[in-house]
């Protein structure tokens, strides 16, 4: 695909350099090209300027020694001259520069190839791409990228309570929110999501729903239905048709969260609370789609903060907790809860900069106790 286009995307080979990148020997400051043996080593030097050099324009003939030449960063060097003086170490007199004593050789100078050399893996297979790459690979002029396709991934919920937005609620109903939260993280990833909607709370609806997906999808989604009430029914068509590898885990928020497969097509089945469906599908949901998609590397990162808060938890489960970055008393970030806890507060997604993950053995958690910290921005 194009290179301009490859944003998201996971790359399908490993991307080798054929030229080096500098491309040629330069100038990494503004100043004066000179050689160094020209230079005292016991006092000042003064050197005639005898030329300019700009980036884009080098100096075809060989420079003189006894001179400097004006030069700008990214500029070739002139052939003969193999250090540069920044113009800030430097006092220009008339048409003369001089040279303070200490200047070492080869200061200032980048060398062709000290970044890339011709051969190398600038990029390896599997790898996500982010604009880093996508400027390396301009770097060394690749035009086009070969990549995985997206994914194509069948989305809906299901509930007679929900409601889409735009429909009016009715009494007892709610706007279905999850369907667009998890449409946005699934196009964030850069999968191809097919919206099948809100489909009704009848097992037959549902097994159809789900047969049809999966002759036409990589992956199936669903929001709702896999809890263990008498109308959960989402775990028992799933069941039915297909094979079930998990359901319910030992996690807060999200328990009911269950995987499976349907005619040889992943089934990842959402909880329908909002925030347990957007904390599992961060940290269940997520790796699996990206390891389909053929990436390497498919865990976020998470950083050590110290709490700012008390907690006490029940051990034997993994938990997560809403929290938002804040600056403490030493000018080191720290993680401050949410106020409330419950799955089904969405303000405390957006009021927060990531989770917090307790451990299944943390049970007591005090202010200054450091815990892991997961950014969202890792995980959108």
């Amino acid at each position: 695909m194009e290179l301009a286009d490859g944003i998201g995307r996971i790359l399908a080979a490993d991307l080798k350099s054929k030229q080096e990148v500098p491309a040629h020997d330069n100038s990494a400051v503004d100043g004066y090209a000179v050689y160094f043996d020209d230079i005292s080593q016991t006092g000042e030097t003064k050197l005639p300027i005898k030329g300019r050099i700009t980036a884009g324009h080098p100096l075809i003939e060989t420079a003189d020694m006894g001179n400097a030449y004006r030069i700008f960063t990214g500029a070739p060097m002139p052939n003969g001259p193999d250090t540069v003086l920044m113009q800030e170490d430097c006092v220009v007199e008339d048409n003369n520069v001089i040279i303070p004593k200490g200047v070492k050789r080869g200061a200032n100078r980048r060398f062709a190839g000290e970044d890339i050399k011709p051969g190398n893996i600038v990029i390896t297979k599997g790898q996500r791409l982010r604009p880093q790459e996508i400027g390396l690979s301009a770097s060394i002029g690749i035009e086009k990228l070969l990549v995985y396709r997206p994914l194509s991934v069948a989305l809906f919920s299901t509930g007679d309570e929900i409601c889409d937005i735009g429909d009016k609620l009715r009494p007892g109903t709610i706007f279905d929110s999850n369907r667009y939260s998890i449409s946005a993280l699934l196009h964030q990833l850069g999968c191809k999501v097919s919206d099948l909607g809100i489909i009704s709370d009848k097992i037959k609806v549902i097994r159809e729903t789900l047969i049809s997906a999966a002759f036409e999808h990589d992956v199936i989604i669903s929001s709702a239905g896999v809890s263990t009430g008498e109308e959960d029914y989402i775990r028992r068509a799933v069941a039915g048709i297909g094979c079930l590898y998990f359901w319910r885990v030992a996690i807060r928020p999200g328990r009911p969260i269950t995987f499976g497969q349907i005619k040889n097509v992943p089934f990842i089945g959402l909880p329908g609370n909002p925030v347990a469906s957007m904390v599992t599908f961060m940290r269940f949901a997520r790796p699996a789609l990206l390891l389909l998609n053929g990436a390497t590397q498919i865990d976020p990162k998470i950083f050590r903060v110290p709490a700012a808060f008390n907690y006490e938890k029940k051990g034997g489960r993994r938990e997560w907790i809403r929290a938002a970055l804040s600056i403490g008393k030493e000018g080191v970030y720290q993680a401050e809860k949410f106020p409330l806890s419950g799955a089904g507060i969405l303000t405390s997604m957006v009021e927060s900069d990531g989770l917090v993950e307790l451990s299944e053995g943390q049970t007591t958690i005090k202010k200054g106790n450091m815990v892991d910290f997961l950014p969202f921005s890792e995980v959108g």
